[in-house]
């Protein structure tokens, strides 16, 4: 059914035999049933078949292509009594298209819905008009002019056959912006058949909004600009949107018409550069995905080698006391599992030792261990430090930044002397502890990490927590599986093996003939404290092999060999033999005679080549660590000017 809006009186048909004597193609149709109630030869003959086979069959079959157009025609022609359109078309049997001028008038009794059709040829329209005019123009003597037009007429079907082969869009535009002409690409691009735009300010249609939807007034427009001023635009990218409300970026080039040296209009030439665009964005996206990949690897190698580049104080754990081999045994134990770890101890005595043999031996063994050392990063920096920054999250963020614990993703991650962390940070390092997701400061992106945390402390945690200088909760997740590193004076037994170990590796070092370890001198190494713990034994032996002049000497072991004899309260207590026992009271009155004589002999400096972390073997931020706990200001010991 075409149609089912009865409007006016149609003329009254009481047969179909006068559709016979039409000089026309035309075609009788009931629109209520859809079905051809008759048809001329003509029409036939114009489609290259036989009347017998189009009657009675369905009219919209015979416009299948263009049903919807039939059926808005069809309500017009009710409505209004008569139509014309030339948006029709037929295909012949032969397989080419017909173009038709339509013109349509209602039929048959006032009851009924049958409509007349009166079809034509364009094609032979236009040939009999040109005949016509052919034999217009003979008859009146102008035969020149009638060449010379076919002449234009050639001209301008080559460009109109030019215009429709390309595939950029092509308008042109008069001095006041109407449309004057656009070929068949900018019509499929835009969306807009060539009529609707004719003679309407196409600046108004398809240019009036910048893509994110703000005005384009239309004195701003680089089109009309270009036949105002008589240059030639070109704009690399612009907005254009189509007739259903969408758009699409493109190009252009707008190039002025000049007739007596006078802009009179424009040829705009536009492109489509979606698919650039998307390829340019895609490409963008690759490359900062490279370049954040890049940024990360280059930052892990810069850990990795920091870490490898490390003087660490041996490479293997030696010894061969019950204290040693409880450790590697409770290594043993811990290292399969992804159980967190704390190793407790005083500094010098090889906790992060400890820490990578248990990465060594982990399941993580392949990817990095990254650490920590939280008392050398500011309060305020913890955060960006531990999870990463995005650019622009605070002053002096000039790049996004990759965290520790993402650098750490399957890895492990060792945070040295933890207890350096300032309790309002504790918080947000126990929720990626217990969640594993984390965000980097500025960003609201959660990310998900895998990563196995083992912490080392010289400080009393348990006591801090008491205290509230610790978090609880995060002290129980950190101390899943403790394991404490011996004070070398617990392990005497080791020392024999520990220093001919660091002997060799220092006259290797610092190309020196190997020194015998004799028995005296072990002797003299198992009479001292140790308050500097393996790491004090290492720099001991290292001077010595510096200083040795064919034998080694340990009898000023503890004291700075120019250092002037001290008495009172700077002499240190007598030392114990070995069959005698200090109690802790005693050990931490050493300890702080020693570092009291370390900073009288540095002046007060703490770090630096010939500060008293390099005299005494420890790192700078343990010295400051254990001054603060033991209530020592070096600037005490500092020279007034």
């Amino acid at each position: 059914m075409l149609t089912n809006t009865p409007t006016e009186s149609p003329l009254p048909v009481t047969d179909t035999q006068w559709v016979d004597h039409l000089p026309e193609p035309a075609l009788l149709v009931d629109a209520a049933s859809d079905i051809i109630l008759a048809l001329n030869n003509a029409l036939a003959r114009m489609l290259g078949t036989n009347r017998g086979s189009l009657l009675s069959t369905s009219c919209t079959r015979l416009f299948s292509e263009q049903r919807p157009q039939l059926i808005s025609f069809t309500e017009e022609t009710l409505f209004r009594g008569n139509a014309w359109s030339r948006d029709f078309h037929l295909n012949h049997r032969d397989g080419h298209t017909i173009e038709l001028e339509i013109s349509s008038a209602r039929a048959g009794e006032a009851e009924e819905q049958q409509i007349l059709f009166l079809l034509r040829d364009r094609q032979f329209l236009r040939a009999l008009r040109e005949r016509h005019e052919a034999n217009h123009y003979h008859r009146g003597g102008l035969l020149e002019w009638r060449r010379v037009e076919e002449l234009f007429k050639d001209m301008e079907r080559e460009n109109q056959l030019i215009l429709h082969a390309v595939g950029e869009g092509i308008y042109g535009v008069d001095a006041e912006g109407r449309t004057t002409f656009i070929n068949p690409a900018a019509e499929r691009m835009l969306g807009w058949r060539g009529d609707e735009l004719m003679g309407r300010v196409i600046h108004r249609v398809v240019h009036h909004s910048h893509e994110d939807g703000s005005l384009f007034p239309l004195k701003e427009c680089p089109i009309y600009a270009a036949f105002r001023d008589g240059s030639i635009r070109r704009v690399g990218e612009d907005w254009f949107w189509r007739k259903d409300g969408s758009g699409f970026p493109v190009e252009y080039t707008s190039t002025p018409i000049i007739d007596n040296g006078h802009p009179v209009g424009a040829v705009v030439v536009f492109r489509d550069i979606s698919q650039r665009r998307d390829a340019q964005h895609e490409l963008h996206q690759a490359l900062e995905e490279v370049e954040t990949l890049k940024h990360k690897l280059e930052i892990e190698n810069a850990y990795l080698q920091e870490e490898l580049s490390a003087e660490y104080h041996f490479h293997e754990i030696v010894g061969q006391s019950d204290a040693v081999k409880g450790i590697v045994r409770r290594i043993g134990l811990v290292a399969p599992t992804d159980a967190n770890v704390l190793i407790t101890g005083e500094s010098g005595t090889g906790k992060e030792l400890i820490a990578r043999a248990i990465h060594q031996a982990s399941d993580r063994r392949d990817r990095p261990l990254i650490r920590v050392n939280c008392a050398a990063i500011p309060k305020d920096l913890f955060e960006s430090e531990f999870f990463g920054h995005v650019k622009g999250a605070f002053t002096g963020a000039f790049s996004d930044r990759v965290g520790r614990f993402e650098l750490a993703d399957g890895g492990t991650l060792f945070l040295d002397e933890v207890g350096e962390i300032p309790l309002e940070q504790q918080g947000k390092l126990l929720r990626v502890l217990q969640d594993q997701q984390f965000e980097r400061v500025g960003e609201n992106r959660t990310r998900a990490v895998n990563v196995r945390v083992i912490a080392a402390t010289n400080r009393e945690l348990k006591t801090e927590v008491n205290e509230k200088q610790f978090r609880e909760d995060l002290y129980f997740r950190l101390n899943v599986f403790p394991i404490e590193s011996v004070p070398l004076r617990r392990r005497i037994e080791d020392i024999p093996m520990l220093a001919q170990e660091f002997l060799n590796r220092a006259c290797i070092r610092f190309n020196r003939p190997r020194l015998p370890l004799r028995v005296s001198d072990v002797e003299k190494l198992k009479q001292y404290h140790w308050p500097g713990n393996v790491r004090e034994l290492e720099n001991v032996i290292e001077r010595q092999v510096i200083t040795a002049d064919g034998s080694l000497d340990f009898d000023l072991i503890g004291r700075e060999q120019d250092e002037p004899a001290m008495t009172g309260e700077d002499a240190p207590p007598a030392r114990h033999s070995g069959a005698q026992v200090m109690t802790d009271q005693e050990i931490q009155t050493l300890e702080k005679d020693n570092l009291i004589r370390a900073l009288r002999a540095t002046g007060g400096r703490v770090s630096g080549d010939d500060g008293a972390a390099v005299m005494l073997g420890m790192k700078p931020t343990t010295l400051s660590s254990r001054l603060k706990k033991l209530d020592i200001n070096p600037a005490r010991f500092r020279s007034p000017g």
